[in-house]
Parts: structure tokens; sequence; C-alpha cells
């Protein structure tokens, strides 16, 4: 059967037949399929190696990075917490104004210095939040102290006398346990002292301690090596001797400032003062006692003063506390001076 379709190949021209027929499946891959596979795969790419290291080499780096941004972003999260306490400690008020009628109380605890509770800075400032506060109708001072420094009494005694001369406010003193020294002081200057009959109240006195070292020094062999410019320059240092001349201008200073203790309390409890001789000696007495001598008025509790004396049970305290920003500020500054404050302390206190 011929078809007229199908192409004879000894029509061809180029027909070999000698030439072997060709395989499809055993051809050798054409070189423009081999380079294009060498474009494709990375592995088969000259310096793939370098290329790859230095993929590493930045994903570490940005690891890092990452790392660096995310220590950096923690700290400065922990500073911003730290500013917004000292801000928010800096701005608060100390009490929240009340405008109901109530008593306002201040605490006076523990021993009365500069830098403590019971300072000058945050007994005043608590004073001034509660006589401004028009709901308060009378301020008591709660008072529970062995006393410390006369010049913290004196300040808060004087604002004290301010504060009610020009808000026109009475004030009350309740003791608790002890309301001795410095801590009377301050007590002298309110309207009424209340007392519990088992308190100890008094002790109107000023005292300068230390210690001398001389004599030990002596019998031990060691020689103290002070310079000084002054002749009385280092007449508190205890490991020198003291003279006559030294003693009596501390003890002339010491007087002065127990004058100054006694002209309080006398302005202060004016006429209800029996006094005695030992009255300014330094001696403290019961509470009891201390009603009958007239250095308080009556026995009392803070709930008796507020329900019977200012006609107000609502009781709000007004006391000046550190916080936390406080507290975390003096720890990161607790160092700073503590040579300094070591060697003031080693001075012989006032009180």
């Amino acid at each position: 059967m011929n078809d007229s379709n199908r192409n004879d190949p000894y029509d061809d021209p180029d027909y070999d037949p000698n030439r072997p027929p060709a395989h499809v499946g055993s051809a050798p891959a054409a070189p423009e399929n081999i380079a294009q596979r060498s474009s494709s795969d990375p592995a088969l790419q000259p310096g793939w190696e370098r290329a790859t290291l230095e993929k590493l080499a930045f994903a570490a780096l940005n690891e890092q990075k990452a790392s660096r941004r995310w220590k950096t972003f923690v700290r400065l999260s922990w500073l911003a917490f730290f500013v917004f306490l000292v801000w928010f400690a800096m701005h608060r008020s100390t009490a929240t104004s009340v405008s109901t009628p109530h008593t306002a109380v201040v605490e006076i605890k523990g021993e009365i210095a500069a830098g403590a509770d019971a300072s000058a800075e945050f007994v005043n400032a608590a004073l001034r939040a509660a006589f401004e506060d028009e709901g308060a109708k009378a301020v008591v001072l709660l008072i529970n102290s062995p006393g410390g420094s006369p010049v913290q009494a004196g300040m808060m005694s004087d604002e004290i006398v301010r504060l009610k001369a020009k808000h026109k406010k009475p004030v009350y003193a309740v003791v608790e346990e002890t309301c001795a020294s410095a801590a009377y002081y301050v007590a002298a200057s309110a309207d009424q002292i209340f007392v519990d009959k088992a308190s100890i109240v008094g002790s109107i006195g000023v005292l300068m301690d230390g210690f001398g070292f001389t004599g030990l020094m002596d019998k031990v062999g060691v020689e103290r090596r002070l310079l000084t410019a002054g002749e009385n320059k280092g007449f508190l240092d205890p490991f020198s001797p003291q003279t006559e001349k030294q003693r009596a201008y501390a003890q002339t200073m010491l007087d002065q400032i127990h004058q100054q203790f006694i002209t309080v309390v006398k302005a202060g409890r004016g006429k209800r003062l029996k006094e005695t001789p030992d009255m300014f000696s330094g001696l403290f007495w019961t509470g009891q006692q201390a009603v009958e001598l007239g250095l308080a008025d009556n026995v009392g509790s803070l709930e008796y003063v507020a329900r019977e004396i200012v006609k107000t049970e609502e009781i709000i305290d007004y006391t000046r506390r550190e916080n936390v920003a406080e507290k975390l500020a003096k720890r990161f500054g607790a160092a700073i001076g503590d040579g300094a404050i070591r060697s003031l302390k080693a001075i012989p206190s006032i009180r």
C-alpha cells in the first residue's frame, strides 16, 4: 500500500544509510540545559561557600542587635518607671482633701531627727495639709517618742504656733507610751495634752554625751596625733583631753538650749503648771503624775479626744511617710556620703 502523505527517507538528499539510528533516551543533555541548571542551583555557583558564611554572619549580627535593643528597652523602661515614681512622690498630696467634718491626726513616733519619719520636714508638711483642709475641725498630735533633736522640735513647735494663729483651729496632743524631752517640747505647743495613766512624760532637759579614751590610751601606749587650726577645733574629740575652759563653754551652750526649752513649756502650759524644783531638772513622770503637775491636762486616748473634745468621731490620718520612690532614692544615694555621715555621727549629739 502506498501512502502519499508519508515521507520516504530515501527521497531526502541528506540521508545516509550508513548512519546509525538516533535513540531518544540515550541522547546527551544539551549544553544550554547544563548552564540553566548551574544558574538555578546555588551549590553549583562559584563562591557559594562565602555567600553562605556571609549570610550566617549577618544573621548572628542581627540577633545580637536585637538582643541589645531589647536590653536597652528594658533598662529605659525601668528608668522611666523610677522617674514616674519620683514624680509621683513629689507631686502627691499628703492626704486627700476631705470636705466632711473630721478629726485630723499627725503622728510623731520614734526619734525626732532630720531624715527620720519624725522630722520637721515630714511633720510640718502633714500639719500644713491638716490645717488647710476645711473639713478638719481640729488637729491631734499622736505622740510616742523619747525625744531627739531640739532643733527639729523647735521647728515643729514654731510651725504649730504659726498654723494655729493662721487657721484658728485647736491642736491637741495625745500621748501613747512616751512623750519625753524633744517630744514634750513639741507637745507643749498644743492647746491641751492628753495622756495614759502609765505614759512617761517630761524629761525637760538637754544633754550632750560622748566618750573619753585618754586614760586608756596612756595605759596601752597609744599616741593621739591630731592637728587643728584653732585651739578649740578638736575639743569634742574623744581621744583628746578636755580643758575646763572647753567644758564651761559646752555647759553654757547646753544651759542656753535648756532655757529655750523651759520658755516654750511655760508659754504653752501657762498657769496650769505647778512648778517644782525638779520640774525642769530632766526628771520624767507617769501620765497620772504629769496631770497632777500640770504637764498634762487629762487622761484620754485619740478616740476619746475625737469623740468627746472635738465632737467629730471620724479620724483622718495626715501623717507624712516615706513611699517606695523615696526609699529607692535613698538607697541609690546611700553610699555617696557614707564617709561624711559616719564622721558626723562621731560628734556628740545634743538632745
